[in-house]
């Protein structure tokens, strides 16, 4: 006889009975128009908390930068989304402590980000612990502590000068070499055949240039580059549709303007270059969603050279994102142990352990398949269940733990089961399957909460 594994403990704890206070983390602030990103402003001097500018972040507990209401007062409000309440208080207990008021939380963990920051050596665990509460918005800091989080800068801040030079200078070398059109490179080695040429004025004719049959456009030789040419253009197709497709409702992403055609321009490049370089997985659809954080956060950096190699800079971080999920995007290995279902298994397995309960109902009750929507989730690192603001925090802690960005996905996606797990305990089929695939709006510290809530019991 089998005997029902009971719910654990902690799943009872009052937690999903009153509202939490967020762990450092800021709150999804109230839908507001979207509107381009403001222009940046100069950065703090590291140290002190009177440096930063406390009158104005007191008067909000997020920053939006997406938002037109972007320095105006922003709502607080901690909801529970099991039982549908909600509070707007801005202290609450926990222990018979009370909890820092946000806007006082936020300073002061921008002021310890500067100041680690401004050290001669970062400390990376350090910087990974205070990253892993949230990255407040402002003075450049997520661009630059994500960069140094994705191996893109040293710790030794000595060295940051000459290995960003050297990153930069590697990328225009490959857009030159790999964004050329045949034409250009046959019409350059028509020139400078024709400036090594030395005229016989005794033939009394001028010589034609010579074509080699790799120069040829009809050539079906491998190494030619017209037969290249037409082979990476079905890609490229693809690439510019989902460019244009990328975040419509964000004016930085999309339009007519200058900016968001420059932003296009530059996501194109990034990704036909990634595509070329890598033969082995060149462009998956979706590759685009998850480049546009990266390059949103860098470009949006208020210093102006960082920003004007926002380009390059978001090239070898996406290189280096993508490298802890690589095995997701090769079809070859969809069926292997390091491919994408065997991933989502993983992710059944980590609900078994915490919930069996709910996995039971899901898997083998109501017979939803992870892969039903779990694959688009840990595909596309989350972009897609979540608005804009929501996806850089989730990514604040992805970036940051030591565990590395798949285990902690994995234990974000649990969460975002456990949290709606009344409802889905409720439902059939069809209505789960309609919620896990278009995910209810929460409270993005309250999952993070649960989602580190499951490494804790996992180590005890």
């Amino acid at each position: 006889m089998m005997v029902k594994k009971r719910v654990p403990d902690w799943l009872n704890s009052s937690i999903w009975s009153s509202p939490q206070p967020p762990p450092d983390y800021a709150v999804k602030p109230a839908p507001a128009p979207i509107v381009e990103p403001p222009p940046p402003v100069t950065p703090p001097e590291p140290p002190s908390t009177s440096s930063v500018h406390a009158s104005s972040a007191a008067k909000r507990g997020i920053r939006d930068p997406l938002s037109s209401n972007y320095g105006s007062n922003a709502s607080v409000c901690y909801s529970d989304e099991e039982n549908g309440s909600s509070s707007a208080n801005s202290t609450a207990s926990v222990g018979g402590a009370a909890a820092v008021p946000p806007a006082a939380e936020i300073i002061a963990r921008q002021a310890q980000l500067l100041q680690e920051l401004s050290r001669k050596v970062i400390n990376m665990g350090e910087l990974r612990r205070l990253a892993s509460q949230g990255i407040p918005d402002g003075a450049g800091i997520r661009a630059t502590v994500w960069k140094l989080l994705l191996g893109y800068l040293p710790s030794d801040r000595s060295l940051w000068p000459s290995e960003l030079a050297k990153k930069r200078s590697q990328y225009q070398h490959f857009k030159e070499e790999l964004l050329m059109n045949p034409s250009e490179i046959t019409r350059r080695l028509e020139k400078s055949s024709l400036e090594n040429y030395e005229p016989d004025s005794s033939k009394g004719f001028l010589s034609r240039s010579e074509i080699t049959h790799g120069e040829h456009p009809l050539s079906l030789g491998k190494s030619s580059i017209w037969n290249q040419f037409f082979q990476d253009a079905e890609i490229i197709e693809q690439i510019d549709r989902d460019v244009k497709r990328t975040h419509p409702d964000i004016h930085f992403f999309s339009g007519d303007s200058t900016f968001a055609k420059s932003n296009q321009e530059a996501l194109r490049n990034i990704l036909i270059v990634f595509a070329k370089l890598n033969s082995g997985i060149r462009y998956v659809q979706g590759m685009n969603e998850i480049l546009a954080p990266l390059f949103y956060v860098f470009k949006n950096d208020p210093n102006e050279d960082n920003a004007a190699s926002a380009e390059a800079d978001t090239f070898f971080c996406f290189v280096e994102l993508l490298s802890g999920f690589r095995d997701n995007f090769v079809q070859q290995l969809d069926n292997s142990v390091v491919g994408i279902r065997s991933t989502i298994t993983r992710l059944s397995r980590l609900l078994k352990e915490h919930d069996e309960e709910l996995w039971r109902h899901l898997e083998m009750t109501t017979k939803v398949n992870p892969q039903f929507y779990a694959f688009r989730w840990i595909t596309l690192l989350l972009t897609q269940e979540f608005n804009f603001v929501d996806i850089l925090l989730i990514w604040d802690t992805l970036l940051s733990d030591p565990d590395g960005p798949q285990e902690t996905l994995l234990r974000i996606c649990c969460a975002m089961l456990i949290i709606v797990r009344k409802r889905l305990l409720a439902g059939d089929f069809t209505s789960n399957l309609k919620l896990l695939q278009s995910y209810p709006s929460t409270n993005i510290s309250h999952l993070l909460y649960v989602a580190n809530k499951l490494r804790v019991h996992l180590a005890g």
